[in-house]
């Protein structure tokens, strides 16, 4: 079992979600966006990210306007739909239903063989 390579796949499972939550408390730009994920020790590239946004926009997730910048050129800038509002609700909950489980599997006091 290579456990980095599960490492990532949990990363890449949770980062729809991480991307939403982090664009629903402000208007964010891709710089933005990974700096926060970092922060967060997520780790991440930005080969990975820019797709994501594409997809998330496609989805109707999000949408984006452009910004012009004082420091080069005009940023694009992602907000969340009220599609993405609700889509960002219903991944709070199954990411708490998800977080209890492993929780309780994980952490439970009769491990079986």
């Amino acid at each position: 079992m290579n456990i980095e390579n599960t490492k990532a796949q949990m990363r890449k499972g949770v980062l729809e979600y991480c991307i939403l939550s982090i664009i629903k408390k402000q208007n964010q730009y891709t710089s933005e966006i990974l700096s926060t994920l970092k922060q967060g020790k997520m780790l991440v590239v930005e080969g990975t990210v820019y797709p994501l946004l594409t997809r998330l926009k496609n989805s109707e997730l999000l949408s984006y306007h452009w910004e012009e910048s004082t420091s080069g050129p005009p940023r694009k800038y992602y907000s969340i739909t009220k599609k993405g509002v609700e889509t960002l609700k219903e991944l709070d909950q199954s990411w708490n239903d998800l977080h209890r489980a492993v929780t309780h599997i994980t952490q439970s006091k009769k491990q079986t063989k």
